[in-house]
């Protein structure tokens, strides 16, 4: 089954510079490296309407498991195999796991 992981994050204050450099070039890598999931990629809010988004930054991830807990599981299970930085607030940053619901349209 495909799961999507979105990622809501922002930098630790005065650190936005090494907060993209962390994620753009290890982070996404890494988390790919060690979960096995197919694939990553960053985005920045560039506009909004309605509800106020609480974060500038978000990463989705594309993940193929049999239940949606083992996505979790995974993450949790090897984050020793990655490196942490100072730079994300981990304080506000919040990961939502969507599961499939029909098929992909093209």
């Amino acid at each position: 089954m495909k799961h999507i992981v979105a990622v809501l994050t922002e930098p630790t204050e005065g650190r936005e510079a090494d907060f993209n450099d962390y994620y753009e070039n290890l982070h996404i890598d890494e988390v790919l490296k060690s979960t096995g999931w197919l694939s990553g990629q960053r985005f920045k809010l560039s506009d909004e309407v309605g509800l106020k988004c609480p974060h500038p930054y978000l990463a989705l991830y594309e993940v193929e498991a049999d239940e949606p807990g083992d996505v979790l599981r995974t993450l949790n299970e090897t984050r020793s195999q990655r490196q942490q930085s100072d730079a994300l607030n981990k304080k506000t940053a919040a990961l939502w796991v969507f599961s499939e619901t029909g098929p992909k349209h093209d």
